[in-house]
């Protein structure tokens, strides 16, 4: 990605090849571009398990998905992300045939001090001042934004104009599609000379004009760059028709999975161990699991104390 960086092998310990910058990580993916595969599982993948045994997989919501729910990813956004629009459910049908909606949410991991995060339009702002805005390169001037920290988590509904930069890794969880529609890139041109296609029209059919600012949730107690972990909490972060998420920071042992919902958590910092009939295997930051709806609880133990974030799917 033009925008991406090193931090997903620096920070996470991500294997990345070369020396060019990589902006995504896609962890946990049933997208027709990338279907991820189980490890130790001989090449199954997550296709093949929705195709198997979705129930099992899904719970009561099976009925309710072909593909599996999230595209779980790692972001880091050296550069600046476009200025960007994700479809919802109403207009994808008509401006991306064969595509999903997208309602996102971020986790920010990690920040460089000048980095900032735009979310959602300023009171006031319309189409028309919009499109004056894309005509004289002023789109930021037309955006809430602020300098996010390690712990802000982000709910982005898709119709949220919104953009990201600066040195900001985070984890995210999604939608399963890849509709994105630039609005705005910054007025970037790559090696050649040339900038990256725009979407205009498409972006603005897509907007939720009433949308507004969009205000970080801040995980209470996540540890900054050189604190320590403080005692145990459960924090709801997002709460919507498409995913649950909560930030759990444990010191003590607890139980992961068993819930008759499917869940993925995603390893935030620290590292654990799990714990599944006599078997154990470590659990680190970077790292994502997913727990199937009919999965026994996991016992997971954390060594001095971890942070994840745990995704749960809603029963329809």
């Amino acid at each position: 990605m033009v925008w991406g960086g090193r931090r997903l092998g620096v920070i996470l310990h991500k294997q990345l090849p070369g020396a060019e910058p990589f902006g995504e990580s896609w962890e946990v993916s049933d997208h027709l571009s990338h279907h991820s595969a189980l490890e130790g599982k001989g090449g199954v993948t997550l296709r093949d398990l929705m195709a198997a045994d979705r129930i099992a997989l899904l719970g009561k919501a099976a009925a309710s998905y072909q593909v599996f729910p999230w595209l779980i990813k790692f972001l880091d956004a050296n550069d600046w992300l476009s200025v960007q629009v994700h479809p919802d459910e109403d207009a994808v049908p008509r401006l991306w045939h064969g595509e999903g909606s997208k309602t996102e949410a971020w986790f920010v991991l990690d920040a460089e001090r000048d980095s900032r995060v735009y979310a959602g339009l300023l009171p006031g702002v319309d189409e028309k001042r919009l499109r004056a805005a894309l005509a004289d390169g002023t789109v930021a001037d037309c955006l809430y934004q602020f300098h996010p920290r390690p712990g802000d988590c982000l709910f982005l509904k898709a119709g949220t104009v919104h953009a990201v930069g600066g040195g900001v890794l985070m984890a995210e969880v999604q939608q399963t599609s890849d509709a994105t529609f630039r609005l705005f890139d910054w007025n970037r041109k790559d090696a050649a000379g040339k900038s990256r296609k725009l979407h205009i029209e498409e972006a603005i059919a897509s907007i939720h004009w009433d949308f507004g600012p969009v205000h970080p949730v801040r995980a209470d107690g996540y540890p900054l760059p050189g604190e320590r972990s403080g005692a145990s909490i459960r924090q709801e972060l997002v709460r919507c028709r498409y995913f649950e998420l909560e930030y759990l920071r444990q010191n003590e042992p607890f139980t992961l999975a068993g819930t008759g919902r499917l869940q993925v958590a995603i390893g935030l910092h620290g590292r654990s161990y799990l714990e599944l009939r006599g078997e154990r295997q470590e659990f680190v930051a970077g790292e994502t699991i997913v727990l199937p709806a009919d999965a026994d609880g996991i016992r997971c133990v954390p060594q001095s104390s971890c942070g994840l974030l745990l995704s749960t799917l809603p029963n329809p």
